[in-house]
């Protein structure tokens, strides 16, 4: 990727326009979605047949009452009684739902509820995702932190009291490389119990090195798993790589990470399919690797800098509640992330029910935390955010919301021996 395809000034170069419109209306323009580029490294692994296998044979307009009735009544929930809870027919039994959720979340994690924050270091990004504020066409505010700044602002995010950090980029290996993703999770070490990374995907002796680093998981949202949605949304970019993308996960445990998470992003395709998914992608991984810590998250697209038009496709939080409930009914154990894209009232219910981590003292863009947190003046330039959040609480007022929702709150629960 040319640097010039970076928005890093006000206007984009005449090239870059001129490459744009190509992307946007000539498909034979594009790269093949399907096709690994250079340096990709493939494994052999059947997740992803099993995976779509049950994605193509998915009609959820076929599912009842008495299919859902049937599927609340098990003590384990199979695959097609999942189906069944994420079907339309399902709808009407949201609240025996949440009740099962409810009881299985207190089954299996009690009242305890985990806080974690998210530090961008970098928005530099090479790739062409038209929802994306990152997109390497949307003339956003671009900055990387050096590691002084780095550093500073996890002694920011230290102080405020949190123990966990998940480490974000642009996914720009020119801007954003391995080796300096790997420094920061060194320096994070110093500051929290818990290191999470959220990156472009990487080869497993890359995950390796970025583990001996101090990462403890690893997150990759497939962001839709429906491939032709995917190609029209990805038009540029390793990311438009879409089976590369998939098997990160399968990736990072191959290279000795303790636990991965994933997800789609719900509203930019079919929302049960995309579910269904999402889910399975993890329960095959947790099947074929049963030591690993997996969770799932329920992203929906947030409106972003340029563009605050975009909305999730029809995933209200009525459906997004019936989502999270099938999720916990079919994966007992799963760790379930609501992020701050939702509000405060959904997420202080979801927690009672399914959801057991939630985001706090939340910031997506970059170098913005000692503002946000102290209210002082940073001394240094700001780049601009990923998305709008719906959530800006801070890590005390998340705390005590939490506490007095009558939730214990769980800094870290791991400790290394």
């Amino acid at each position: 990727m040319e640097n010039q395809y970076f928005v890093d000034s006000d206007k984009l170069s005449e090239a870059a326009l001129k490459k744009k419109h190509t992307l946007e209306n000539d498909p034979s323009s594009r790269t093949d979605h399907m096709q690994y580029m250079e340096g990709m490294e493939r494994i052999d692994s059947d997740i992803m047949d099993k995976v779509m296998s049950e994605v193509r044979s998915y009609d959820y307009s076929q599912y009842t009452a008495r299919d859902v009735h049937m599927a609340l009544s098990h003590d384990v929930c199979s695959v097609e009684d999942f189906k069944a809870l994420l079907s339309p027919a399902a709808e009407p039994f949201l609240e025996k739902m949440a009740q099962k959720a409810k009881l299985e979340t207190q089954k299996h994690f009690g009242n305890t509820v985990y806080l974690f924050t998210p530090l961008y270091i970098a928005n530099y990004c090479e790739n062409y995702c038209v929802y994306c504020g990152f997109n390497c066409y949307n003339d956003i505010k671009r900055m990387k932190l050096n590691m002084e700044q780095i550093e500073h602002e996890m002694k920011v995010i230290a102080d405020s009291g949190m123990e966990e950090i998940l480490i974000l980029t642009g996914e720009s290996r020119g801007m954003s490389g391995i080796e300096y993703i790997g420094e920061a999770c060194k320096l994070a070490r110093k500051y929290f119990r818990m290191v999470g990374i959220e990156i472009y995907p990487v080869n497993t002796d890359e995950y390796k090195y970025l583990h001996e680093c101090g990462v403890d998981y690893v997150t990759v949202f497939q962001e839709t798993y429906d491939s032709d949605r995917y190609e029209q949304l990805h038009l540029m970019g390793h990311k438009r790589v879409w089976p590369y993308r998939f098997e990160a996960q399968e990736r990072a445990l191959m290279a000795g990470m303790r636990g991965v998470a994933g997800s789609a992003l719900l509203g930019l395709s079919d929302f049960r399919k995309d579910a269904l998914a999402s889910a399975l992608h993890m329960y095959f991984l947790q099947r074929k690797y049963p030591h690993a810590e997996i969770s799932l998250s329920c992203p929906r697209l947030r409106p972003i800098v340029n563009n605050d038009k975009i909305d999730p496709l029809d995933v209200h939080e009525k459906q997004l509640c019936q989502v999270l409930c099938a999720y916990r009914i079919f994966m007992p154990f799963c760790g379930i992330t609501v992020s701050s894209r939702e509000s405060e009232q959904f997420r202080n219910g979801i927690v009672k029910i399914a959801a057991t981590k939630v985001s706090a003292g939340v910031s997506t863009g970059v170098g913005d935390h000692e503002s946000k947190y102290t209210g002082k003046e940073n001394d240094s330039a700001e780049g601009d955010e990923q998305f709008e959040i719906a959530d800006g609480r801070s890590f005390d007022k998340m705390y005590k919301d939490m506490s007095d929702e009558g939730l214990q709150p769980v800094l870290n629960d791991y400790l290394y021996v």
